[in-house]
Parts: C-alpha cells; sequence; structure tokens
C-alpha cells in the first residue's frame, strides 16, 4: 500500500447524525402530500440516497411523485439544521490530521451540504467537497472520488474513504480507494472506526514512504 496523503470522509452517519433532520425534512414533504409519515425502514434507505431519489422512493406510484420532486427543491433546509449534530470527536481529529494530510467530503447530500457544513463548523476543516450537484453520477458511482484524487493530484491509493454504508464501500471500490468503515462491521472493510480517533492509530502504522 502506498502512504496516504489524503482522507475523504462521507458526510451523513460519519461526520454528522442527521437522521432526526432526515425525518423531519422527509416528513414535511410528505405531510404536503397528506402521506404518512416516512417509516424507519425508508428512512435508512434515504440516508443513503440523494433527496431527489429519496422522494422517488418515498413518492412511487403515487400521483404526486412529479409535484414532490418540485416541492422538494424548494423546501427551505435552516430550520432543521438545529436537529443534526457533529458525531463524537469529529472536530479535534480533523484539527490533528491537517495539514499533513489532504481532507475531503464525497456525499450524495444536495443542496443543503453547505449550510450544514458551516452551520456546525466544519467547512474550514476540507480542503474540497464534492455533492451530488457536482457530479454527473451520484455515489456508489465512482465520480466523485475521481474527482477528489483529480484535485489532490493522487494515485487511489494515496487516499482512504471512510463511510458507514454499502454504497460508500462500493463507491471506493470503484475508485480503488482504501474502505475504512465508521460504526459499521457488517461492512467489508480495510479497518473499521467506531470512533474518529482512531484514524490516528490507523496512519501511524501505514507506511510512510511519502
Amino acid at each position: 500500500m502506498a502512504a496516504i496523503k489524503a482522507i475523504i470522509y462521507d458526510l451523513d452517519g460519519v461526520l454528522i447524525d442527521s437522521r432526526a433532520a432526515n425525518a423531519a425534512f422527509y416528513n414535511q414533504i410528505l405531510r404536503n402530500f397528506g402521506m404518512p409519515d416516512i417509516t424507519p425502514e425508508q428512512l435508512r434507505q434515504a440516508q443513503f440516497l440523494t433527496s431527489k431519489e429519496a422522494v422517488d422512493l418515498l413518492f412511487q406510484g403515487t400521483p404526486y411523485q412529479a409535484a414532490a420532486q418540485d416541492y422538494q427543491s424548494k423546501v427551505d433546509n435552516r430550520p432543521f439544521l438545529p436537529l443534526i449534530s457533529l458525531e463524537p470527536n469529529v472536530k479535534e481529529t480533523l484539527a490533528r490530521l491537517r495539514p499533513a494530510y489532504g481532507t475531503a467530503i464525497a456525499t450524495n447530500r444536495g443542496r443543503s451540504l453547505t449550510l450544514v457544513l458551516e452551520s456546525l463548523g466544519l467547512a474550514a476543516f476540507f480542503d474540497v467537497v464534492v455533492s451530488s450537484l457536482d457530479v454527473v453520477n451520484p455515489k456508489p458511482h465512482p465520480e466523485s472520488l475521481r474527482l477528489i484524487l483529480r484535485h489532490f493530484g493522487i494515485n487511489p491509493q494515496e487516499a482512504v474513504y471512510i463511510g458507514d454504508a454499502e454504497a460508500d464501500r462500493s463507491l471506493a471500490a470503484g475508485a480503488g480507494v482504501p474502505f475504512l468503515a465508521y460504526k459499521n462491521t457488517d461492512l467489508e472493510a480495510l479497518y473499521h472506526l467506531q470512533d474518529h480517533t482512531e484514524l490516528h492509530q490507523i496512519l501511524a502504522n501505514w507506511p510512510q514512504d511519502r
């Protein structure tokens, strides 16, 4: 393995806990059309999708699908921000990583991404952020990771991607980037982390020939 030069993160479920905010967001859309609230299983799936994909899932087979897409594109995301919290030790870990490592985010979150990063004080910790709006093909397609690798001018083995879902593992595999799983031991991964601070020991044991 090559020495690591960049750490790339998924956002939802890895850097932030957004389940409550996402549930409230989708419930607002569903209720606007007289639909029942999102179920736990639907929310689990929606966590890994773009908002467009999630709305398609929630309104599939209903006469409201097109109208719901139009509605979701105009929802004000700001009221949901207080429902989002940081995962433990995120800022401390990022501060310690920089500037020795490049840092980036590859996420399926879309237009709310900038608001979320700014509201939680995360924006300054990342060199590059790629959302679903920055690519033609959202994850698990490897386009987002390839954009980030080009930004840093590095090859896939010089980065790691940290995610919490099968879509993240598939994304990393498609781009040839080593995958680290966060709080999900069911995923096949090079390493499994339960806390962000564990990343420091993993990197300390990585080849240091850079």
